[in-house]
Order: structure tokens, then sequence, then C-alpha cells
């Protein structure tokens, strides 16, 4: 399949890119789980407000902040402005639109603004009631997002052969093609049909011969994160899991981290400390996650010694 597709739908005026659209779909299905959560605990519905809130500006700085430190530190120092702001310095100032996200460094934040609502008594729940809850619409936002970055053309896997599952040509987000040939690819249309219609276009067809296939990752993680929702989801509605603190929050440590670190074997390399000899075994997203496995694998641990009270 060559993939290539527009950005999202143009009003003239103002393009509504589907990136966006996919951040949209995650933040309000989100809200619309945690409602219903909180309808069925029979809390007020003022201070779902209030937690959604703190996501979402959690999920974006952790997200961005996240990247910086991980996988682009040198930010801080050569650009720092383009760190929070949708901006670019180098080589000079231009308008680059929020990118450079990652989502280890959004679980981190979620988890400190969890701390910060538990602290602050905007709810009256433990921090690990809130967490085995807030794990549910997490889990289906990853859906969205990763649906997002395959909109966007990013984050996709290593080279592979056209008959690997679900093999594409991402026309955009080529770093390795020369900078006068990625020109070029401006001038194709989109998707299959168009490859067809100018298959006798000996230029175009060279172009896109040269781009290789390779493993669509991010509808890897897409897909498999769908079943991580839908377990923990059915662990909370027909289960006690509810009840044993730890045990939803544990589970979705575990199992969307380990979805995670297995696509990251067909993903290319965002970059990062991978690139330190003594790190090169594994992706930086990989070393990343095993400590959230492990801490899963802790609070699974923890939670079936332990028993809910009313109000815990």
């Amino acid at each position: 399949m060559i993939w290539n597709p527009t950005e999202g739908i143009d009003l003239g005026f103002f393009m509504i890119r589907f990136y966006s659209l996919t951040w949209v779909a995650a933040f309000a299905l989100g809200w619309y789980i945690t409602k219903f959560i909180f309808e069925r605990e029979k809390l007020s519905l003022e201070k779902l407000d209030n937690i959604f809130v703190y996501t979402i500006v959690a999920t974006m700085l952790g997200a961005r902040l996240g990247h910086v430190i991980f996988y682009q530190p040198e930010l801080i120092s050569d650009d720092p402005l383009s760190i929070l702001l949708p901006i670019s310095t180098k080589p000079e100032l231009h308008f680059t639109g929020f990118s450079g996200l990652a989502s280890h460094g959004a679980a981190i934040v979620i988890i400190i603004a969890m701390v910060i609502i538990t602290r602050k008594k905007i709810i009256d729940k433990s921090l690990l009631w809130i967490l085995d809850r807030i794990v549910i619409p997490v889990a289906s936002g990853a859906v969205f997002i990763r649906l997002g970055n395959f909109m966007n053309s990013e984050i996709f896997g290593k080279e592979t052969t056209k008959d690997s599952f679900l093999a594409m040509k991402f026309v955009k987000g080529e770093d390795s093609l020369p900078p006068k040939l990625a020109a070029e690819l401006t001038n194709i249309p989109d998707g299959n049909q168009a490859y067809n219609a100018i298959a006798n276009d000996i230029q175009f067809k060279d172009i896109l011969d040269k781009i290789p296939y390779r493993y669509p990752a991010q509808l890897y993680e897409a897909l498999l994160y769908i079943p991580v929702f839908f377990i923990l989801f059915y662990m909370y509605w027909r289960t006690d899991a509810r009840n044993k603190p730890g045990l939803l929050f544990g589970t979705f440590l575990v199992l969307l981290w380990s979805v995670r670190f297995f696509v990251e074997f067909v993903k290319d390399s965002q970059g990062g400390f991978e690139k330190m000899p003594i790190f090169n075994a594994l992706s930086t997203g990989q070393w990343l996650s095993i400590p959230f496995i492990i801490l899963g694998f802790y609070f699974i641990y923890v939670s079936q010694k332990k028993t809910s009270s009313n109000n815990s």
C-alpha cells in the first residue's frame, strides 16, 4: 500500500488536521468513559471536570517534556523556545506546530497530576483508586494517538518487504530521501489509485520505487491497544478488580508497556540514549518501558494482599 494521505480537511482559511482530530477524539472518549465511571461510583461530575483538565494538561506537558528529555535533550540548550511553543528558531524563526511527543513522559506526568489531585483533596479518594480508574480512558486514548501518528506518517516501522503484514510505503516522512527527491514528492497525489494513475510517468514511478516498504508500527500499536482497553474495562465492570487497589493500574502498566516493548522491535529508531554503546541492545522506548512493566507487576502483587474499603 502507498500511504500518502492529505494532512486534513482544508476549509480554505483553516486546515483541520487529522492528527489534531485524533487527539480530540481521544480526550472526548476519555471524558465519556470517565463520566460513566463517575456515575457508577455516584460521584459528582464537577469533580470529573477538574480531573479532566488536570489530565489534559499533564498529557500534553508530559508528552512534550518526555520527548525533549528522552529523545532531544539538545533542544534545552540549542532551541529552548521550541520546547513548549509551536515554533523553532533554527535555522530561523518559523512555525512548526506541536510535534515530538513521548508517551512515557505523558504517563509519568499523569501519575504526578493524580498525586496532586489526591493531596489537594479535589476528589476524596486514594491515589490508587484514581489511578485504577484513570487508566481505562488512557488506554482508549492510546489507540487514537497512534492512529494520529499513522495519519501523520510518523513513528513508522523498519524497512521490510512488500509481503509483510500491512507493509506500506510512507511517502511523507522519509528523511533518508535526497532533498530534491523529497521535494518532488509534494507533486505526487495520494494513495494507490494515484500510484496506478502515474505508473506510466517514469519520473514519479522512479521516485516511488525508491521509497522502501515499511512496517506500519503505528497501526500495530493501535490495534494491540484495543484489547488492552477492553480487558481493563471488563475487569472494572464485570469483576471485583476495582475493589483491589492497584490491580487495574498494575495490569495497565504491564499490558500497555509490553505492547510498546514488543512493537519496538519493528519500529524505526526514534533516537535517544540507545545511541550510547551501553544501551544499544534495546531501543530507547524499550528501555523506558521496562521500569513501567516491573512497577505494574509490583502493583498486581500488592493488590492481591489488599481489599478496599468503601472510601478507598
